[in-house]
């Protein structure tokens, strides 16, 4: 009994421990954390490559880490400029959208009062009311949006953004140089049987994490199809090209293709082509569904984790942390299946 309880402690002073790492330590260590995860998911290319040419590793670190490098520059680069250029662009044309939208607006008026002919006065005014505070809302809500504080806020994000990246960069490169000396310090300290478990607990947390991706990107190939389909008939001129632009931002997993269409309706709608507004509202909601019906399937069969456990995972993750907590959350739940499958972590207890 005696030797149950301090079962009990150990179990809940190691959770007690990874709990004050998760929120205090992780999320300012973020590049770091990352960079160690990049470097594990590099890891098999990196051997790979040695056993082909014949190399040696720090030549192979440095060919991949290059390459990996030199992908990741290039998608910031484009990201980052094309969204400011947008921003710009944006705040110029604006005022002018919204003046079309006041003509939309006198439109709707004009047809009010045709269909309002015979109406009660009070119903008339009251109906006018309503959609004139509807529109004043709508007004300023876009100022609001793109005000000068909200954009030199973005614009000031970007640099701690760009540190970020550059310490990511960094710790990346020097843990994939010395990434097999660190699994060697880190077993010394282990028994073999906790060793055992620990590498049986890696290999299931690997295969899980492969999975996701895996998962995630036979998912945004249902979307590419999808949307490249959808716009051949609502916008033949750029159904390539902006297909492929939803399938690259559909592959992140917080984003997904909503991002890219919805707004893209929006800006329609607000501009008084209510026709392509409403066909793209349709194509947002079909790729909604799609993902909606196609993702749980995928993951349960690529990671062989349950949805349900992930969806909660990332809702409790998101209510804690933000929009960090969409990928930790669901990175603890895997450790604490993987560390219970291994025998880590053992819940044979009935209440």
């Amino acid at each position: 009994m005696r030797l149950l309880k301090k079962e009990y402690i150990k179990y809940f002073l190691l959770f007690l421990i990874l709990f004050l790492i998760g929120y205090f330590i992780l999320p300012i260590s973020v590049p770091i954390v990352l960079a160690l995860l990049v470097a594990i998911l590099i890891e098999p290319l990196v051997k790979f490559t040695q056993k082909t040419f014949k190399w040696k590793r720090k030549l192979a670190v440095i060919t991949n880490f290059v390459f990996f490098l030199v992908i990741i520059s290039a998608i910031l680069f484009l990201s980052i400029t094309k969204l400011i250029s947008q921003l710009i662009h944006t705040t110029t044309i604006l005022p002018q959208y919204l003046n079309d939208l006041t003509g939309v607006w006198i439109n709707i008026q004009n047809n009010l009062f045709k269909y309002t002919e015979g109406l009660p006065t009070e119903v008339v005014v009251s109906i006018q009311n309503k959609f004139e505070d509807t529109i004043s809302s709508l007004k300023d809500s876009l100022l609001d949006i793109i005000s000068y504080s909200n954009i030199t806020a973005l614009l000031t994000y970007i640099p701690n953004f760009l540190i970020s990246f550059i310490v990511f960069i960094i710790a990346l490169f020097l843990i994939m140089l010395d990434l097999n000396k660190l699994q060697y310090k880190f077993f010394q300290y282990l028994s073999d049987n906790t060793a055992e478990k620990v590498k049986f607990m890696y290999s299931g947390i690997k295969k899980v994490i492969v999975g996701f991706l895996k998962a995630q990107f036979l998912a945004s190939l249902f979307i590419l199809g999808a949307s490249f389909i959808g716009l051949l008939f609502i916008i033949p001129k750029y159904a390539l090209v902006m297909s492929i632009v939803i399938w690259i931002i559909d592959l992140i997993p917080i984003l997904g293709s909503i991002i890219i269409v919805a707004p893209w309706a929006t800006y329609y709608l607000l501009i008084g082509d209510v026709a392509m507004g409403t066909k793209l509202s349709i194509l947002a909601i079909v790729l909604l569904i799609i993902r909606r019906a196609v993702e749980p399937k995928l993951m349960g069969s690529q990671m062989g984790v349950s949805p349900l456990a992930i969806l909660i995972a990332m809702f409790i993750g998101a209510q804690l942390l933000g929009v960090l907590g969409f990928l930790i959350g669901p990175l603890l739940v895997i450790l604490f299946i993987t560390a219970k499958e291994s025998g880590i972590i053992k819940m044979n207890f009935k209440v």
